[in-house]
Order: C-alpha cells, then structure tokens, then sequence
C-alpha cells in the first residue's frame, strides 16, 4: 500500500491544512513543571499512545480544527508543552505557543487500496505511524484525519501522541471534558455507574477492629495474609528483573527484545458489554475478571490451533496489567476536572494456556486469580520502586527496570474505562474509540476500552511474529460467545433446580 503525507524535514512539518491563527499560553505561561517518574520512564523507552476515534459524519477539518484549538489544548497544559531541560538532567515540562496547524496531518492515501479495501488502508495508515517520528521542537501530539467510509465510521480521525504526556486515562478524562453527549448536546457525557469499592485496587480492606470482643485470630490471619502474599510477589517481581523468563512461546517477543518495538499493526473488535454484564452476574465476579478469564481463553485457543499441540498440559505466561493508582471514585468527577499526567503501576498476572471442556473455567482461574492479586500490596510496591529507582538513580535505570519486566514477560492486558454513552467530539459524533500503545519490546499487546453499550478489545501485533492477526481478534469474539452461552446454560440450570 502507498501511503504519501506531505512532510518536510523534521517529519510531521508542512500539513495540508494553513490557517494563519496561533495558540498558545505565552500570556498565561506557568514555570516549568517537572516531568514525573512515570514519565520519565515513558520519555526513556519512547511509548506512544494511538486512538482511533470512528466519525458518524465526513470530516469537516475546520470545525474539528476549533474544537482541538477551543477544547483539548485549552484543558491540558501537555498538549501546549515541550520537553526540556535534558541538558542538566532534570526534564520538565515547558509550555511554548502552539500552531495547531503543525499537529493536524491529512495523507494521501492509495486511491487504489482506498476503493477496493477502506478498512485495509485505514489499518496499514495507523500501522505506518508505529515507524514514523515525531519533530520534538513542538508538543508531541498530532491528529491524522482519513477521511474515507469503511465498515464501522464515515470518517476515522487517529491521535498519536507521546506516552509522557498521560496515559489512558487522563487521555480519556482531556476527551470526555472536552465534548458532550450525542443524545443531549447540553450536557457532558455519562461515566459508568461507580463500583462498589470507591479506592483503587491496591487499596487493602478494612481489617476487623481489634477490640476485646474481636477476633483476634481473623485479625490477624487478615496481616499474615497480606504480608505473606506481598512478600511472594516482592520476591517474583526481583526475580524477574533479574533472571525469571516466560517459556518461550508463540506469544513471547523475539530474543533480542527489540524488533516488536519497529512495526506495529492495531486491530480491534467491538464486544457486546451486555455479554460481558451477563456473564459477570452469572459467575458473581467482575467486568475485569470476565475480560481476563476471555483473554485467556482466546489465547488458548490461538495456542492450541497455531502450535497444533494436543498435549492439554497447562502453560503459565505473566502478563503486565497497568492499573490506574487514581482513587475509583474520582471516575465521577474526570468529565469536570482533567488530570494530566502519568498516575499508574503495575502487577504481574499469570495467564493460563489451557483447554477446558467448560469454558467458565477460564472466568473462575481469572477470579481466583485477581483475588490473590487484591490481597497483596504489589501494585504499591512496583510503584515504590519505580519512583525510587528513578528519582535516586535516574530514568535509565527506571527504563532497565521496566524493559526487563516486559521482555520477560509475555503481554501487556489493559482495561480503559471510557464513555457510557456515545459523545460528540469537536462537533463530530463518535462511533467507535480504540485505543493502544507502542514501544514495549513485547510482540503482543492488549487494550479493552468500553465504549456505550461495547467493549473493544485492540490488539498492537508485531507483523512477523503474527501474520493471521486477524484470525486471533476473531478468537475473541468466539471465546465470549461460548463463555456467555456456558454462563445462560448455568443460569437457566440454577432457575430450573430453584423452582
């Protein structure tokens, strides 16, 4: 496929779009702001963020051009800074005037490939981004607009932008306070409903009271427990650091951890959350637990048919889950007030290869599993360790750390709480929203973002390591469908056995 942009040295320079106004914070300049250790890892290891957003309508560029010049740069002062200070090892974050202009990108597209197979051009455009540069004089952001029909959306608008800048969700947060809801244009979009527990994962329970008429022996079990497990996972998360691989898999990235990290394809399948809801009420779990126990088993599935093993022995790949260190109950409160910034960790997650004869068996291994997490204190400690590690021996080393987790380890799975109702962005409706990553040295990694009444599920594949890409996305769709007939088969047995 021929993809053309117009573009001068450094990349990303002459658009197609010149309007001659400028934004920028030169009256309204804050001091410097210092870049965070989270982003400081981010800026070492080069990670970047893309959305694809699918448009109900064409586009029209200087409408959505007002929107990025009103809204998105207006709320979150990273969309107006560049990244300085490098020379004396401390960077920070230094706000410039910006040329919306220099950061909206139309391409030429293959007139060819566009006629035949939209959705093939729009995927191999985004994928050519995981490959291009980004000119580091100017904020690292930038808005390509495809403006052609495909399957899902009239139009596909795609944002790259740098992984310092913030991640998933206070991206999310920047896109939800910046538009409104499609159903009614004056209000601000709805966030899903809160959940029971209002402080982030790592939070541990209440433990009883130790009174006189308490129970001694459940209050302490309760410490013993949580010492115990957060010592266990202390000690796996140095082993790998040190030495502890993944078996070499499929699903492993290659040997020398670096080529994944030059090409990237982005795919993405929308699920239906009313499934995932349903399966969740069956097994008494959570929307995490259903979409871990449905990555399991879509992997399983991808292993057993790809390797053509029929050995069913179980093989235990780690993976990465990012977890928002953000208090749950701030949720309700991001559409009207925006963090920027980087603000979260991270805990290893053992993935079971397996073939089960009953498919909720991969939802009750993801239960249990995340569980153990809950009661262990590791998503404080990798972050401890990280801020540690880069605040007293610099980004390097916080860059080491976190390059060697993710090349022995096999994934990265992510969950993004997005919209709970279709918005409208810059006076565009939105259709679809996928969102990824790129720069990991891992050859597979995994993004669900809820999105109204679905969840999609992205996947970034390194192209060598998995050129039926496509097939392993159509394992997610068939894995959910037989855990959700598995979970309406038990539903229907425990109404029929009550009665």
């Amino acid at each position: 496929m021929e993809i053309t942009m117009d573009v001068e040295t450094p990349p990303c320079g002459a658009l197609s779009v010149r309007v001659p106004a400028e934004t920028g914070c030169a009256e309204n300049c804050t001091a410097p702001e210092p870049m965070s250790p989270n982003g400081r890892i981010m800026e070492e290891m080069g990670i970047y963020i893309v959305m694809m957003m699918g448009l109900d309508i064409p586009v029209n560029l200087p409408v959505f051009r007002t929107g990025i010049e009103a809204e998105l740069i207006t709320r979150s002062s990273r969309f107006c800074s560049i990244m300085d200070g490098f020379k004396d090892g401390k960077p920070r974050w230094v706000q410039t005037v910006v040329n919306v202009d220099d950061h909206i990108i139309v391409p030429r597209l293959d007139p060819t490939m566009v006629t035949t197979n939209p959705e093939k051009a729009v995927e191999d455009y985004v994928a050519s981004l995981s490959t291009l540069p980004m000119d580091r004089r100017r904020p690292l952001w930038e808005f390509h607009f495809l403006n052609l029909e495909t399957s899902e959306a009239t139009s596909t608008v795609v944002l790259r932008l740098h992984h310092s800048i913030g991640d998933a969700m206070s991206i999310m947060t920047i896109f939800m306070a910046s538009s409104c809801s499609t159903a009614d244009p004056t209000r601000l979009p709805a966030m899903p409903p809160p959940p029971r527990r209002t402080g982030p994962i790592y939070q541990g329970r209440l433990r009883p009271p130790l009174t006189l008429s308490g129970d001694y022996l459940a209050w302490v079990w309760s410490y013993f427990v949580l010492a115990w497990h957060t010592l266990v996972d202390a000690t796996l998360l140095a082993a790998t650091i040190l030495f502890l691989k993944d078996p070499r898999t499929i699903f492993t990235p290659p040997p020398d951890g670096t080529e994944s990290c030059r090409h990237k394809r982005f795919l993405h399948r929308s699920l239906s959350l009313d499934d995932v809801k349903l399966i969740k009420t069956v097994m008494n779990c959570t929307i995490n637990d259903v979409l871990v126990g449905v990555t399991s088993a879509a992997l399983s599935r991808y292993y057993f048919r790809k390797s053509g093993d029929n050995d069913t022995k179980r093989i235990c790949l780690r993976s990465i889950l990012p977890v928002n260190t953000r208090p749950v109950s701030t949720r309700q409160t991001y559409v009207t007030k925006v963090e920027t910034g980087n603000r979260v960790s991270g805990l290893s997650y053992p993935f079971h290869i397996a073939l089960h004869n009953d498919p909720l068996e991969y939802v009750r291994e993801a239960k249990r599993s995340m569980h153990r997490k809950k009661s262990s204190l590791e998503v404080k400690l990798v972050q401890v360790v990280g801020d540690f590690s880069v605040k007293c021996f610099g980004a390097k080393t916080g860059a080491f750390i976190y390059r060697r987790c993710t090349t022995h380890t096999s994934i990265t799975v992510s969950n993004v709480i997005g919209p709970a109702e279709h918005i409208t962005l810059c006076g565009h409706p939105i259709t679809f929203m996928a969102i990824s990553t790129y720069g990991q040295p891992q050859a597979l990694i995994l993004h669900y973002l809820n999105y109204g009444s679905t969840i999609k599920v992205i996947m970034a594949v390194e192209d060598a390591q998995f050129p039926d890409c496509h097939k392993l996305l159509e394992d997610f769709s068939e894995s959910i469908k037989l855990i959700k007939d598995a979970a309406c088969l038990q539903k229907l047995t425990t109404s029929t056995q009550n009665e």
